[in-house]
């Protein structure tokens, strides 16, 4: 077992990592609104001034498993008209194929308790085109290619810096932190690098208002106090200004209402851009950054450091070294993985794929009824809210690291893209596997009726039932690396729970009873020009292809499932059979069997077709 494997083994390693999210802004988490435009409440320019209710947002952001502190880092090269503190991207209907982020940026390398991690983000020498992106993405049509942040062409004379950012834990609670910022242009380039310090704002939505607190204690040491983190520094390396501000929302700038505060959100930026009286001389407040004013040689790099530590007197004597040993250990930890007979250049590929995945681990917070209903220590939401999305899942309610499909794109959880996420990450952390599948099923996930909760956007939309499907496969992979001995209670505990789900499926996805399945947003993103949930105008419904081809898979994996419960309890037997014959119940149904049954067959086109179907009301 390396050093990796052993660290697996105790979850105070994973206490601190990349959670914190690329986008914020513009999620419906966010959106107080009466007509639930989360674009437009809170906007990419909004998102400096506004202080988030649910999560926040940052360039290689991490934070601990609460997000109570994030660190991420903020850029300025001396000309764009504002720090760059997050990743821009276009909204949806900005977007000429919807929402999209405009930037350039890698994540490298995780180990699975993000012991060691590094990322890549390449920053402009010249102002970012944040206008012309928006501009010439307005005027292309549907059938015309997106405008990138590349064809811009600001990268084609190498004017620009390359920001790594590397993490690594020398203990639980003790993280160096280096960031190397290479000019690759043949001139000497300025830039500001501001790593930044903040707190998740929990203090001004009325249920608690005790503030935490940081605080320069030296110009070289910024004290950091929460009540439920304790005691911590941020140590710091090499000439650097400290600005504080705090974590609030520029009430002036949004909404012209000055609720007398002077340190706001976007203190720092102001600041910074605009030599404003805006960060607090008594170096104090709930947000901080360290600016390093640099010019950095042509075609050379500078490196930073600090040390984010529960131990107050620390030295950086042995950054080296610990960076050295955890890089080692990660080498380690993957050269097990990829075994021996891999080539390098896959072994590049994969590891690389693995860093994805694990750094689009992200802190998901979200409480339905409290989102509804607004929070006492704010102005009560438009009464339409009561009827808003997502107004029937009020049991919805999330604390939880959460494997997303892309923290810019998609900063929520997609029922059937965790399940697919699971199957790779059962190679490198089988704990974390195993729980996100659990989690789904969970009371404050899943429906009481059963259904598994779809994505943020519309938790009531229908994602393909493959959940089943990875809890067995990562059943089989656990089972085979732990020598023919399976984890049958994780098995069974998920089993029931999907058989309750399956029962939704049968119940309120198929209204005629013949077997032969509807839905909604049934994978492939094979969106069709109207929404598969609803009725059609003329009383239609859609029984589709793929709805019931998911559910013959989903009998079969159950079936499996079952079977293999069954040389540990009887009983299953008994259930096996059940799902054994409702998967001949819907082949049957689909393939044209049986008295009065049309199916899904087309002989002419030789493929199964979905048909719309037209049910007589009785009165």
């Amino acid at each position: 077992m390396n050093a990796e494997q052993s660290r697996l083994k105790d979850t105070g390693w994973k206490k601190w990592g990349p959670y914190v999210s690329d986008r914020q802004w513009g999620t419906v988490r966010e959106d107080y609104s009466a007509n639930g435009d989360a674009w437009n409440y809170i906007t990419h320019d909004m998102a400096r001034s506004k202080a988030y209710r649910w999560g926040e947002e940052g360039i290689a952001g991490i934070c601990d498993r609460q997000q109570y502190l994030c660190f991420a880092i903020a850029l300025w090269n001396k000309k764009d008209p504002i720090i760059k503190e997050r990743y821009f991207g276009l909204s949806n209907p900005e977007g000429n194929h919807g929402e999209d982020v405009k930037e350039m940026y890698y994540y490298l390398d995780s180990t699975p308790t993000h012991s060691y991690m590094k990322t890549l983000y390449k920053y402009p020498q010249n102002e970012f085109p944040y206008k012309w992106l928006v501009d010439e993405n307005k005027h292309r049509g549907r059938q015309d290619p997106e405008f990138e942040l590349m064809d811009t062409e600001i990268f084609d004379r190498n004017e620009y810096f390359d920001v790594f950012t590397e993490y690594a834990k020398s203990a639980q609670e003790d993280i160096l932190i280096k960031i190397t910022i290479h000019n690759r242009s043949e001139e000497d380039a300025p830039l500001n690098v501001m790593p930044t310090l903040w707190f998740r704002n929990t203090w001004a939505w009325g249920y608690d208002s005790r503030k935490p607190d940081l605080c320069a204690s030296s110009d070289k040491v910024i004290s950091i106090f929460h009540k439920d983190l304790g005691q911590m520094w941020l140590h710091v390396e090499g000439q650097a200004q400290l600005l504080f501000c705090d974590n609030e929302t520029n009430s002036r700038r949004l909404y012209n209402y000055d609720d007398g505060r002077k340190y706001y959100k976007d203190g720092i930026n102001d600041y910074i851009i605009h030599a404003a009286d805006t960060v607090n001389p008594k170096n104090m407040g709930t947000k901080a950054a360290i600016n390093y004013d640099l010019n950095i040689p042509a075609r050379r790099s500078v490196t930073i450091r600090l040390r984010l530590s529960e131990d107050a007197n620390y030295s950086f004597e042995d950054f080296d070294e610990v960076f050295a040993v955890r890089q080692t250990e990660a080498d380690q930890f993957y050269n097990d993985i990829h075994g021996a007979t891999m080539n390098p250049d896959r072994r590049l590929i994969q590891r690389q794929a693995f860093a994805g995945m694990l750094w689009n681990k992200q802190f998901y917070y979200s409480d339905i009824r409290h989102w509804l209903s607004g929070d006492k220590g704010m102005p009560r939401p438009p009464a339409q809210r009561q009827k808003a999305r997502n107004s029937k899942w009020t049991h919805l309610n999330t604390r939880d690291i959460v494997s997303m499909p892309d923290k810019w794109e998609y900063p929520w959880f997609a029922a059937w893209d965790l399940a697919f996420h699971c199957l790779p990450l059962a190679t490198i952390d089988m704990a974390f596997a195993k729980n996100q599948l659990i989690l789904l099923t969970r009371d404050w996930y899943m429906h009481p009726n059963g259904q598994l909760p779809a994505y943020e956007w519309d938790f009531g939309d229908v994602n393909p039932p493959v959940h089943a499907m990875a809890v067995w496969n990562v059943y089989k992979t656990d089972k085979e690396n732990n020598n023919g001995k399976g984890d049958t209670y994780f098995l069974e505990r998920v089993f029931h729970k999907l058989m309750l789900n399956f029962t939704w499926w049968v119940n309120r996805k198929d209204q005629s009873g013949n077997n032969i399945f509807e839905g909604g947003f049934l994978g492939m993103d094979n969106i069709g020009v109207f929404d598969r949930n609803m009725h059609l105008p003329s009383g239609q419904h859609l029984e589709q292809a793929d709805g019931t081809s998911w559910m013959a898979m989903y009998s079969l994996n159950l079936l499996r499932i079952a079977t293999e419960l069954t040389e540990t309890d009887k009983a299953y037997a008994d259930i096996a059979s059940k799902f054994f014959e409702h998967f001949i119940y819907i082949i049957g149904a689909m393939s044209n069997l049986g008295e009065n049954n049309e199916g899904l067959w087309d002989d002419d086109d030789g493929f199964f077709m979905t048909r719309s179907v037209f049910l007589m009301m009785v009165l």
